[in-house]
Formats: structure tokens, C-alpha cells, sequence
């Protein structure tokens, strides 16, 4: 390989690099600033009572079906697993909102109230893993 032709694909190489560098700049400064707006209601679902209450009753109704519910914080979500189901509790600018997802496809998406109780969204979700069964 020529001296040239190395040169040129040096080139090529730096330019491509700029380009995806300006994408992920952007990418960024979006993720930041989705950050900054549902800052303050991930900061609630996370230090909620609602939540450590959803989380006991959770595990005593995947106890009573004889199925292990997984609990993981992704981020600001906090999701529920069991079977094949789901339960996303992802933080919005102005709530926070529950996703139902069953095989990996979103069904359904419901406001939550964090001053309520968790009881009624457990009952839903465990309905859906009952018709699984």
C-alpha cells in the first residue's frame, strides 16, 4: 500500500469518526436533559413508601403463584419481572407512568398515583400472568 492511498484511509477513518461524534454529543445532551426533567418524580418513586410497598406485595402474590417476581432499576425505571411478563414504572416529565408488557410488546400504559395504594396495578399485572398460565 502506497503512501497515498494509507494517507487517504487515515482520512476516511477521522472523518467517519467526526460524524458519529457529533451524533453522540447529541444523543447526549438529549439523554441529559430527559434526565433533568423527570428528575423529580424518579427521586419520588424511588424514596416512595408506594414503592417498598409494591415491592412487598408483589413478592408475597409471586410467592403465593409459586413464581419469583425480579426486581432491577434500570436508570429511573423500575421493573417488575415474572414469567414472561413485565411491569416498566418509567418516570415522565409529569408522572410517573406503569407499561404492561407481555412477550416483549407493549399492551398497555396507566398514570400512577404515588399517594394511593399499589394494590390495584399489582392485582392487573398478576391477572395478566395468570392468563399466561
Amino acid at each position: 500500500m502506497s503512501f497515498l492511498d494509507n494517507l487517504e484511509n487515515n482520512l476516511k477513518a477521522l472523518e467517519n469518526l467526526e460524524q458519529g461524534g457529533i451524533d453522540d454529543s447529541r444523543r447526549r445532551d438529549a439523554d441529559r436533559a430527559r434526565a433533568l426533567e423527570v428528575e423529580p418524580w424518579s427521586d419520588r418513586l424511588k424514596a416512595s413508601p408506594w414503592t417498598t410497598s409494591l415491592m412487598q406485595l408483589a413478592t408475597r402474590a409471586g410467592f403465593s403463584r409459586r413464581t419469583k417476581v425480579n426486581f432491577i432499576w434500570l436508570g429511573t425505571t423500575l421493573r417488575l419481572e415474572a414469567r414472561d411478563q413485565r411491569l416498566e414504572l418509567r418516570p415522565a416529565p409529569d408522572c410517573v407512568d406503569a407499561v404492561f408488557i407481555s412477550e416483549g410488546e407493549e399492551i398497555k400504559h396507566t398514570k400512577l398515583d404515588l399517594e394511593g395504594t399499589p394494590q390495584a396495578l399489582l392485582d392487573e399485572w398478576m391477572a395478566l400472568l395468570d392468563a399466561r398460565v
